[in-house]
């Protein structure tokens, strides 16, 4: 069976290259894609699968039975787009203005749809099930994956399996890591209220930039003071706003930015260091400092024997000097709350192309050959899964 999947999988190459192109021209930002949701049910009306729309906000999710009893496998991809302009001299170059897909996740849906096909014509030769998990959001929090898990899309599922094309990794390899892989994402937000006034009296002010300037310096030690040098822990400030006249000391300011973690007690070290931190720079300061840590995703935790199964797999498709292992990824992505529920794992499959830019830039691209080693790849360990 292994071989006639490889087969259609390879003819159908072409086809996933312009579902992906499509998808590229026409990206639609999270908790918005209603219209990409709408092409991938149609993809699996137009076959006859067994598909549930809507759920948990914009998700598809697909159901195939295979001939014979056996578990129930699930496979992942993403849909949403980024806020981004795309500056890419490319024919197939989005046609939306400000919104791209900067990360790969129109080749996850169309490698996807591409392996749902190909295990739905052979699925009398089959044995269990397979769900095709179409998630949307999961570039922003509170993101999609939760949401569809609590819709059901994992009920009665055994296994999930995922992967991310990844656009500085060569092509033709697999990186896999059993643990902690990709980080835990949470989010803050400070709003410092001070006393503006005038740019020649700063006696008579409580100065909001530098009230937050010292803030930001006393935040920058909380890592390389706090946490343990064995651990691995992220704290950045991404935008610090206030008032913009050149003879005005700022009234207010706010800055926003993220902490990234593995370890549950330095995600939680981290938000009591930093909540006391602030109180101790208002109360230096005589003002007041509102302060707001939002947790984002939980780590993505791959599990042992389901990745050195995907390694085992992945060997065979591959060669074994094409699969590594990689390294945590201080990255979020929301793949972890599934293996909060099942076990799985989340690979990634490398996709450099002829001039690499990183993910969510302006001029990412990814070698779309990548689609098809990826297909096969979770393709393969759909099927031998089922021997297990």
């Amino acid at each position: 069976m292994r071989n006639l999947l490889f087969e259609k999988l390879t003819n159908a190459y072409e086809e996933m290259v312009i579902t992906r192109r499509y998808l590229h021209m026409n990206p639609e930002l999270s908790f918005q894609e209603e219209k990409t949701a709408k092409y991938i049910a149609d993809f699996y009306g137009d076959l006859g699968v067994e598909v549930r729309t809507g759920v948990g906000g914009n998700g598809v999710v697909a159901r195939v039975k295979g001939g014979r009893p056996g578990k129930t496998v699930a496979l992942r991809a993403d849909f949403d787009a980024l806020p981004i302009q795309d500056q890419k001299d490319v024919p197939y170059k989005s046609t939306v203005p400000g919104v791209m897909h900067a990360c790969g996740h129109d080749g996850h849906t169309a490698t996807l749809l591409q392996v749902a096909k190909a295990i739905f014509e052979l699925r009398e030769g089959l044995a269990g099930e397979y769900v095709f998990i179409h998630q949307h959001a999961e570039e922003f929090a509170p993101g999609g994956a939760k949401p569809m898990i609590e819709d059901g899309c994992l009920d009665g599922v055994d296994v999930v399996f995922g992967t991310h094309l990844w656009s500085l990794t060569n092509a033709g390899t697999i990186e896999y890591l059993t643990g902690p892989v990709m980080a835990a994402a949470d989010r803050i937000d400070i709003t410092i209220h001070g006393s503006g006034g005038h740019g020649a009296a700063p006696h008579q002010t409580k100065d909001a930039i530098v009230i937050g300037a010292g803030l930001i310096v006393n935040l920058q030690q909380l890592v390389s003071r706090r946490v343990n040098p064995i651990d691995s822990a992220v704290l950045s400030i991404g935008s610090f706003i206030a008032d913009n006249a050149f003879n005005v000391i700022a009234d207010s300011a706010k800055m926003g930015g993220t902490v990234r973690t593995f370890n549950p007690k330095v995600r939680d070290l981290m938000e009591k260091e930093m909540k006391r931190i602030v109180e101790g720079t208002a109360i230096a300061n005589d003002c007041t400092i509102d302060f707001k840590y939002t947790r984002g995703y939980p780590p993505v935790v791959n599990h042992k024997t389901e990745t050195e199964f995907l390694k085992s797999v992945a060997d065979t498709v591959l060669g074994s000097e094409n699969v590594v292992e990689s390294t945590p990824q201080m990255g979020g992505e929301d793949f972890g709350y599934y293996m909060e529920k099942v076990p799985g794992t989340f690979f990634f499959t490398g996709a450099k192309p002829a001039d690499p830019y990183p993910h969510h830039h302006p001029k990412f691209d990814f070698d779309e050959s990548a689609m098809l080693i990826a297909a096969k790849v979770l393709g393969a360990a759909a099927l031998d899964y089922q021997e297990q």
